[in-house]
């Protein structure tokens, strides 16, 4: 059974004052290689920082994208572990879905046509759970720098565009 986070993701729609910023940076840190779930849940979060609607915002998406990155990197090391680690890959290719067959396809796919930019622009669909994306690229690929800075892309890319998408729906209302 796996554990209940709900606690976490209730602590973020509730955060606030400056200390949210750092609920916001360890969820962030978390989603992007252990917990379940969507990182647009931090633009709930009432953080009365004293800036505009638009500052907030652009504080909150700048500390998820640094977080995302970070915690990326931490699981680009854990892929980078796993692909020297035989025994894990073996069993994952026997298993009965083949998880590793399939991300490394999809992932190989968008790695050789769009490279960097393609990971950056997978982690941008919202509500679209990118731990996968990010472990499948981890154990493909080898440079930390760009793997961080493609996430950090992908999850300030995501941000923008639930900001506009989510406005756009609202002013048609």
């Amino acid at each position: 059974m796996l554990p209940e986070f709900g606690w976490l993701s209730a602590a973020v729609e509730t955060a606030t004052g400056w200390p949210g910023l750092g609920i916001i940076f360890v969820y962030s840190f978390l989603i992007a290689f252990a917990l379940p779930g969507v990182s647009e849940i931090v633009l709930l979060a009432p953080l009365n920082l004293g800036l505009s609607e638009t500052g907030r915002l652009a504080v909150i998406t700048l500390v998820t994208g640094v977080g995302k990155a970070a915690g990326s990197v931490f699981a680009f090391h854990i892929g980078q572990e796993v692909k020297e680690a035989g025994p894990v890959i073996r069993f994952l290719r026997r298993s009965r879905f083949d998880v590793i067959e399939w991300s490394e396809r999809r992932t190989v796919d968008i790695a050789q046509k769009w490279g960097y930019a393609g990971l950056a622009v997978a982690l941008s669909i919202p509500f679209f759970p990118d731990t996968l994306s990010i472990y499948a690229f981890a154990v493909l690929e080898e440079d930390y720098v760009k793997f961080a800075a493609a996430t950090f892309v992908g999850s300030v890319g995501r941000l923008v565009v639930t900001v506009v998408g989510v406005g756009t729906v609202l002013s048609i209302v």
